[in-house]
């Protein structure tokens, strides 16, 4: 993190280490091969692939459900969690990064005009201040970004599932 961020406002200061835990959660899939990034090491749906897959659906769940009040339907992802790790077969790293970094640039856009204790009204539990959306998608990232940290590992070691 740049020594500028420190004393930044609060705001800069969240938009600092989500776009630092994004940009690590794409970077997962660097150099990986489509099957290395499809690979399930994990009885869960889990993969470096899914997980940047299901990285896009949070950022539309907390930045565009949350915010503009629309509806999964409408956005075009799935209903719940689970089923964002689903990968299809048109699913590639390209497709998926992609669809990633533009989720990713939706949020930044659909929040540009609000102050950290501004509320969104669109989310299940009600209205919520921007800072606490902030706050769960650090949670979020940092969790996902860990497991991708072990998937890689494993990958890139040959590590087979289950060992």
């Amino acid at each position: 993190m740049e020594p500028t961020a420190f004393q930044s406002a609060l705001r800069d200061q969240f938009e600092t280490f989500l776009d630092e835990h994004r940009s690590a959660m794409d970077a997962h899939l660097d150099g990986l091969t489509e099957e290395q990034a499809r690979r399930r090491l994990v009885a869960s749906k889990t993969t470096l692939l899914g997980l940047v897959k299901h990285a896009a659906f949070i950022e539309r769940v907390w930045f565009d459900e949350a915010v503009t009040r629309r509806s999964r339907a409408e956005i075009g992802i799935p209903d719940t969690p689970d089923e964002s790790f689903d990968l299809d077969a048109g699913d590639t790293i390209a497709s998926v990064r992609r669809d990633y970094r533009e989720a990713c640039a939706a949020s930044r856009k659909a929040t540009a005009d609000l102050g950290v204790d501004d509320l969104v009204h669109g989310n299940r539990r009600g209205p919520l201040p921007l800072r606490w959306v902030y706050l769960h998608m650090l949670r979020e990232l940092a969790q996902h970004c860990g497991h991708a940290d072990i998937l890689r590992e494993q990958v890139l070691s040959g590590t087979p599932s289950g060992s």
